[in-house]
Formats: C-alpha cells, sequence, structure tokens
C-alpha cells in the first residue's frame, strides 16, 4: 500500500540542519511528484516515523540516513529499518572520508544492514547520489508494477502449477504481469470481458488487448516478441545453444565480431544465474544486480549487435550435414551453422520425492522462485541447499517471510558457499541454518503445509509447518539431446580440450586431423561453455569469460585451424 495520496514514501534522517537542507533540496527536487518525502531530525524520530508509517499501511521505498547522527548512528538505524519495513531499500550517506576508507561501512552493507553507502549531496549537481537513489528506487518498485501497470493480466486457478509457471516465465523476463484467481471479482470481470469462461483456464490478456488461453511457451515468446523479432532465415555462422550467461557473453562477442548468431533458449535467458535475487560477487556491481536484471540487459546487449533469438524452443538433437552443423529444434524446424557453442547449463536436482513433486508450482519450487517471495509475508518456509544460489535465495525470502530455514545436508556450508553470503546469513535474526539434514516427506491438502525432515546423523525425522520449499541442489548438466560422439566426463559434463584423452591418448574422431582447441568437444566445430562443461568453475563470471573466449576459438575452426 502506498501513502494516502497515492505515492510511497521516501525517508530520509540527519541531525545536521545544513546537511538535511541539501538532502531535502535533491529529494524534492528530483522525486516528489512521485513520492512523498519524509524528513526526520534523529534516528529515534526517524523509527517511529516509520512505525506510523507502517502502521497506516503505507509503503517506504527508500529510507537514508546519515552517517554521523550522535544519538543513534547511521548503520543502526537502517539496520533496525527491516523490523518495520522489510523491502525498504536502505541508503546511508557518509562523508567523503568516510566513502573512501576503512572496513566498516563495506561489513555493513556485507551483513546486509544496509543496501549501499554514497557521500551526502553537496553543491548541484549530484548526478551520481541520484543515479544510486534512481536505481534503489528502481529495485524497490519492481514488485509493485505487476499490480499497478502490468503488461500482462492472467487469470487462472489459484493453486494451479500451469498459472504459476506462465507467471515465473514473465517474473523472469521482468516483464510486469498481475495474477487474479478466477473466483475473484477482478478475474470474473476480466474473464467477461475476454469473452472466456472458468473453464478455458489460464487466461492471458495481453498488454495490447490480445487474449491467450493456456498458451504454450513458444506461442508468448512469439506474441510478446512480435513477428519483426522471430528470425526468418535458418542458416547462420553461430548457433548457440543456451541464453545463460556464457551463452549470453558468445552472443556478445560472435555477433559484435560480425558473425551472424542464433541463440536458442528452451526456457527465460539467464539459465540458473537468472533466478538469483542478487549476485553481489559479479565484477563491476558494487551493490550487486540481481540475475534477472542481468540476463536482461545481456540479452539487450546481444540483440543490438544482431544476434537473432529462438526463445521457447529446446535443442533436440545435432549432427553433421554436407559440412554444416544442423540443431533440431522442439518445434520441429531445424537451423543449420557453421559452428555450434553448446551452453546449455545445469538445472536443479529434483529431490525425488512422490508426494512432493506432486506439489510442483503449489508451495515446492525448483529454482529462487521470486515471483513467490512477496507471498510468503509472515509465513515460515525452507530452502534445500548449501552453494550460494541457495543462500542468496534465503536472504531474499527473509525480507518476506517470519523465518527461513536452510536446509543442508552436509556438516558446513563454507566449502560450498562464499563467505560474504555466509555472513550476512549469519547477521539475519530469521534465518537459521540446519545441517545434516534432508527432506524425505511432506503434503498438505491441495498445497505444501508440512515437511518430514531427517536428521542424517542419528537417523531421527520430524514433521514441521512449512509454507514453501525452495530446491537449489546440485547440478545435473542438460546434455541429453547431444549425440554419443560428443564425450562427456564425469557425471555427464561435457568434456573439451585437454579432458578428451583416454590414458595418455587424445581422443580423436575419425573427422578430426588435429586436437580439438581448448573448449572445443570431441565433434569438430562444436564447443562447450559454462556450468555444462566437464570441471568448469560454478561461477556467473566464469561463465561469461569462457562464453568470450571460445569467440576467439570460433574464429580460428572458422578459419580453418
Amino acid at each position: 500500500m502506498t501513502a494516502p495520496d497515492g505515492r510511497p514514501v521516501i525517508l530520509a534522517a540527519c541531525e545536521d540542519p545544513g546537511d538535511m537542507q541539501r538532502i531535502e533540496r535533491e529529494l524534492r527536487a528530483r522525486y516528489e511528484a512521485d513520492y512523498r518525502v519524509v524528513l526526520e531530525g534523529s534516528g529515534e524520530s526517524g523509527l517511529e516515523a516509520l512505525r506510523r508509517l507502517g502502521e497506516a499501511g503505507e509503503r517506504v521505498a527508500l529510507v537514508l540516513a546519515d552517517q554521523q547522527m550522535r544519538e543513534m548512528g547511521g548503520v543502526e538505524f537502517l539496520g533496525r529499518v527491516r523490523e518495520v519495513h522489510p523491502t525498504a531499500k536502505r541508503l546511508l550517506l557518509t562523508t567523503r572520508t568516510e566513502r573512501s576508507g576503512g572496513t566498516i561501512l563495506p561489513q555493513a552493507m556485507a551483513l546486509g544492514r544496509i543496501d549501499f553507502f554514497e557521500p551526502k549531496p553537496g553543491p548541484p549537481p549530484n548526478e551520481t547520489f541520484h543515479e544510486i537513489v534512481t536505481a534503489l528506487l528502481e529495485e524497490s518498485g519492481r514488485p509493485y508494477r505487476s499490480r499497478t501497470q502490468p503488461a500482462v493480466r492472467i487469470v487462472g486457478q489459484k493453486r494451479s502449477q500451469r498459472s504459476y509457471e506462465i507467471r515465473d516465465l514473465f517474473e523472469r523476463y521482468l516483464i510486469p504481469c498481475a495474477f487474479y484467481p478466477a473466483d475473484s471479482e477482478e478475474g470474473r470481470n476480466l474473464l467477461r470481458e475476454a469473452g472466456r469462461t472458468p473453464e478455458t483456464l489460464p487466461v492471458l490478456v495481453m498488454q495490447d488487448g490480445q487474449v491467450l488461453v493456456d498458451p504454450s511457451k513458444e506461442t508468448i515468446a512469439d506474441v510478446h516478441a512480435g513477428a519483426d523479432a522471430i528470425p526468418t532465415n535458418d542458416s547462420f555462422d553461430l548457433i548457440v545453444v543456451g541464453g545463460g550467461p556464457a551463452g549470453l557473453a558468445a552472443a556478445v562477442y560472435a555477433s559484435s565480431e560480425g558473425l551472424s548468431t542464433l541463440v536458442v533458449e528452451g526456457e527465460a535467458v539467464g539459465g540458473q544465474a537468472g533466478t538469483s535475487s542478487l549476485i553481489r560477487n559479479y565484477l563491476g556491481f558494487a551493490r550487486g544486480i540481481s540475475g534477472q536484471k542481468l540476463a536482461r540487459e545481456a540479452f539487450h546487449q546481444a540483440s543490438f549487435f544482431g544476434a537473432n533469438f529462438r526463445l521457447m524452443r529446446n535443442a533436440t538433437g545435432v549432427r553433421r550435414s554436407d559440412g554444416d552443423l544442423v540443431v533440431s529444434l522442439s518445434d520441429g524446424t531445424e537451423v543449420s551453422g557453421q559452428a555450434v557453442i553448446v551452453a546449455t547449463g545445469a538445472s536443479y536436482r529434483r529431490l525425488n520425492v512422490p508426494e512432493l513433486e506432486a506439489l510442483d508450482g503449489v508451495g515446492v519450487f525448483y529454482g529462487a522462485a521470486t515471483t513467490e517471495a512477496p507471498a510468503m509475508k509472515g509465513r515460515e518456509v525452507y530452502v534445500v541447499g548449501g552453494a550460494n544460489s541457495a543462500g542468496q535465495a534465503a536472504l531474499h525470502l527473509s525480507k518476506y517471510a517470519s523465518r527461513v530455514t536452510l536446509l543442508v545436508r552436509g556438516g558446513s556450508v563454507a566449502a560450498t558457499m562464499s563467505d560474504y553470503l555466509i555472513r550476512e546469513m549469519e547477521a539475519a535474526e530469521n534465518i537459521r541454518v540446519r545441517l545434516n539434514t534432508r527432506v524425505t516427506g511432506g503434503g498438505g491438502a491441495g498445497r505444501l503445509e508440512h515437511l518430514t525432515l531427517e536428521d542424517v546423523s542419528p537417523g531421527s525425522t520430524e514433521t514441521v509447518p512449512a509454507a514453501a520449499l525452495f530446491v537449489l541442489i546440485g547440478a545435473e548438466p542438460r546434455t541429453g539431446w547431444l549425440p554419443g560422439e560428443i564425450e562427456r566426463g564425469e557425471k555427464g559434463f561435457i568434456a573439451t580440450g585437454p579432458d578428451l584423452t583416454r590414458g595418455s591418448q587424445t581422443v580423436l574422431r575419425p573427422s578430426q586431423d588435429r586436437p580439438p582447441l581448448l573448449l572445443e568437444t570431441s565433434m569438430p566445430g562444436v564447443f562447450a561453455v559454462g556450468d555444462v562443461r566437464y570441471r568448469s568453475v560454478k561461477r556467473v563470471a566464469s561463465a561469461v569469460g569462457e562464453g568470450s573466449i571460445v569467440i576467439q576459438q570460433v574464429h580460428e575452426y572458422l578459419g580453418g585451424a
């Protein structure tokens, strides 16, 4: 809910009158048309104002605080903001000296007490200050735009896996969509306007008025992209299979260097990284960046350079024909290229618990499921996994849920999770970690209501209430569609370059007269990058690195290497 006049709130707390005057000038001049600006002269009065705003049901988008407040320092004040407004963004205002040195402020950010820190505004212009403020406001308002400015309106059953899949798809593309249960007044009205009945769900009403009834993923992708965005040719210099960080990086560098490029992606661009609520250790983003936003920017960047996309299509096979490589797609079509890059990544492993598999999408979610996070307000949820993606999901959910429990099968997360995530989870009061624990059962009446947990060591079990379970465990490479002539390593990951050895001999196919290039597979002209590659480093930065350097090897191959 927003302020009585329809505007969300920006609150600033500062004791120094001169500093407050400059802060007020900058905030009112830039943001008052869309936000109500509230000013408080201390941390204590700021907290009291925030409590009143919460009691009134008003949404606080951003809180700014001067680090130099005497009664209550800015870090302490902002750390307590989450108690009353957990989704509000928090910006610490510092002096120039504080901004450039020391470890206290980076630690406060790493521990989740603030979202960022920036020097207080001085004489105008203060564009760097506004760049930070605008970015934080954009992030804060993103979940609410689906309600106020939806590009797609969806009517469906509240507890429907299909409705969840469609909503999650739009969320991953950062396309605002509003969901209306079919038995709600809004849902009934929308169905009547669209000329549809509750027997034909889900129903999608697009921004241009077009109505889609239980559409396939391919139809959604084509309708939203528009006819002009669908490639008309079927022959390219390079085909990239997979639109995660590695595949998108390859598309950017290939298309920018003049190679006609097609990217084939079966789900949403971004891969597993696209489901991460916040990637904090990616070079160049001091505040961190959401996986969705990183994927969207990379997608647009590749498109600007001329890369083509076939979205919501899976590759089902690759073969050589008349010197070209032909890739078969799940819609029955084929495309050909002189070279192919496999960047299909890996998917989260399933729990394989029958009663929980039946609740997939209605309480049990594979991936971070950022779409569902706001619905977890005041509820108890569980996350399974011990790597960075699980830690990021737990932190994101902690902004909404009353308690988040991370379930880890091993005895520690130190070897699998980044230190900054461990420290931030330890600092969060509503996150707990249960080690040596696995999920063995659960259920509910049409939706997840409870879980059965087993303590691995003594083998004892207990049943706990649970509103949702988010599963982010392990990785299984998406390689089942590849021909047998492409060598695999351990667990099915694709072997490339130096790993293509048996004993001391390089594996060569009859058609090969040379050793494979560093990222080339045992099938000449087919390369593998990112998480799908055997012995790859499972990090976004390394996937992007492989996706960029492989293009040089593609050039070598095309040049007759």
